[in-house]
């Protein structure tokens, strides 16, 4: 059971008269599942089930741009046009039947949509040129908005909200935050504009205003999130107290609920803030969700770093915010908020924002510590591993405690390290200068470690830490399957060498994290630079006449390289997924609509 910390995240709650059974959001994020045209595919349906099941009270469908002119990226779901419906309607009746509720972002990328993908000249409040990056680098040219076209455009939000409505969609979240549209408006440095909709921070936030204004008219009933960009993290843009007087505004106008998050392609010192990766603290936005709750009386959703439900639960009943969005963990858990009502360990998210920056390089959403988001259909018409078999696996890092944690049900599973404690060399990497291209710190990769064995533990394996394999004979004669997860080794014998000057500050200094920021160099220590231990570890133990039913080699015992490699090594041998190609109902590029 949960502790009553905990316990606050699962009291029913209400937004704009809808009833929403818990106190999890899941927040908008850009996953690459539709068509390259914007139609939903059954993968993009697969994805929002399964974090419905998992428990999420609310799920935000990823944002939609309400005209062509706000598309930003290839394979963005579509609203703009009712040929989107069906699969929007798909996609809210899966949501429903999982019992939870279902809202969509609507955004528009203005400066930041890239012609590439619009094939229309990108618009914005003023004339300015603007860096963007999707897949590629690329200064924007936007156009000007005349008054003419800022009607239009409210218009269109208008519209998408009265199309949501008819796709089922229980709410609707208006995306101003981020360097997007509605924010570009609010900033004082985007927006140079001198008459109605510039100038002051009443007329900048006009546009936001009108188009609140205008779907609460148009579409009664309808709920409407206000996603509030509280801080733009550099001098010349919006900063708290404008922002704060904004949600006040924005519940005047109509809004039903504020999400609040912060940062902005510019904050400094670095974009990254918006999804603040390891290195900044949990719960970083929660002073602005408060200060926003003492403002407004409609329920104020906050987000950024609460991945611990302890920390999530503790901020409601601290009184900070009224809802907890989670984002990466629920791809690194599908099932975080069952498991945190059970009072289960939750897979850690490492907050090494490989899903964000593998999908902004023109990649589908993915997660280092959980393969099969994304690939939900692939795994669910896989095939598990045979029950009631002993299974002992050689190592503890990341690989053997994940081959072990979706093998224990069903199976007696035994897991043998020579150190004497779990992790393996996985424990190093928190020391080395970055991850993923974000800073690395010790905290985030314990953390996942623990709750891993945690699992493990209470699903009845048994670990043998402290002696190495060979002094467990008993244990390999006996087992049905024998599973090498001992990781890699560096060449020349060069391991222990690393180690020490991983133990080193002068790892953490600016010259190692400019040389580790080369993929080149990085490509090098993590591939070239090691070796497997599976070939030879089997054949130290004797095991190279067992046949293949019987003996797997998975992680970095079987090829050295990266943490996402190795744990989808282990998902595959554990799970068996069956490939996408052979999957007939994905149809990644057979639209939903065109199916009906």
């Amino acid at each position: 059971m949960p502790d009553v910390q905990t316990s606050a995240l699962f009291t029913p709650i209400f937004i704009g008269g809808v009833e929403i059974r818990n106190r999890v959001v899941m927040p908008p994020m850009t996953t690459r599942y539709s068509t390259n045209a914007g139609f939903a595919t059954s993968a993009t349906v697969a994805y929002y089930q399964a974090r419905a099941r998992g428990g999420v009270g609310l799920i935000t469908v990823e944002m939609a741009a309400p005209e062509v002119a706000g598309r930003h990226r290839f394979h963005e779901l579509g609203i703009y046009d009712d040929k989107f419906l069906p699969g929007l309607e798909t996609i809210v009746k899966t949501i429903h039947d999982e019992g939870a509720r279902a809202s969509i972002q609507l955004g528009h990328g203005g400066s930041r949509a890239r012609r590439a993908v619009s094939q229309v000249q990108p618009i914005a409040p003023s004339a300015i040129p603007t860096p963007v990056f999707e897949i590629e680098k690329e200064i924007a040219h936007p156009e000007a908005m005349t008054k003419e076209r800022i009607e239009e455009t409210i218009g269109a939000f208008v519209s998408a909200a009265a199309r949501a409505k008819r796709a089922g969609f229980d709410m609707v979240e208006l995306h101003g935050a981020h360097g997007y549209l509605i924010a570009q408006f609010l900033s004082p440095s985007e927006n140079v504009r001198t008459d109605e909709f510039g100038g002051s921070l009443r007329n900048r936030a006009r546009l936001c205003l009108r188009i609140i204004e205008g779907i609460k008219a148009a579409v009664p009933g309808l709920p409407v999130i206000y996603r509030l960009g509280a801080e733009d993290f550099y001098a010349e843009g919006l900063h708290a107290e404008d922002a704060y007087a904004v949600a006040e505004w924005a519940v005047e106008a109509g809004a039903d609920a504020i999400s609040v998050t912060a940062g902005h392609y510019k904050s400094q010192p670095g974009a990254e803030v918006m999804i603040p990766p390891m290195a900044y603290k949990e719960g970083i936005f929660l002073d602005m969700a408060a200060a926003v709750k003492a403002r407004v009386k409609v329920p104020v959703i906050g987000v950024g770093r609460l991945g611990d439900p302890e920390i999530a639960g503790r901020a409601i009943t601290e009184g900070k915010l009224d809802m907890t969005a989670v984002g990466r963990p629920l791809l690194a858990d599908a099932e975080w908020v069952n498991k945190a009502r059970n009072g289960e360990p939750v897979r850690s998210c490492l907050s090494c924002n490989h899903c964000v920056n593998n999908m902004r390089g023109g990649n589908n959403l993915s997660c280092v510590v959980n393969p099969t988001t994304g690939r939900e259909l692939e795994f669910a018409a896989g095939r598990r591993t045979a029950t009631g078999r002993k299974i002992v696996i050689i190592g503890a890092g990341p690989a053997g405690l994940s081959y072990a944690s979706l093998t224990a049900p069903g199976n007696t599973v035994s897991v043998i390290d020579k150190r004497g404690q779990v992790g393996g060399n996985f424990l190093l990497t928190g020391k080395a200068p970055t991850f993923n291209d974000v800073e690395a710190t010790e905290p985030s990769f314990a953390a996942y470690i623990s709750n891993l064995e945690n699992e493990c533990r209470r699903a009845g394996v048994r670990f043998h830490l402290g002696k190495a394999a060979q002094s467990r004979p008993e244990l390999l004669h006996e087992a049905d399957l024998v599973v090498i997860a001992a990781g890699a080794r560096y060449r020349a014998g060069l391991g222990p060498l690393v180690e020490k000057i991983l133990n080193t500050a002068f790892m953490k200094s600016g010259a190692v994290k400019k040389v580790f920021s080369n993929q080149k160099v990085r490509d090098f220590f993590y591939y070239r630079l090691r070796v497997g231990r599976g070939n030879s570890l089997v054949r130290a133990l004797g095991l190279g006449d067992l046949p293949s039913d019987r003996l797997v080699i998975i992680g970095d015992a079987a090829q050295a390289g990266k943490a996402r490699e190795a744990i989808s090594s282990a998902f595959d041998a554990a799970l068996r997924p069956l490939p996408a190609a052979n999957i007939d109902s994905l149809q990644f590029e057979r639209n939903i609509g065109v199916q009906k």
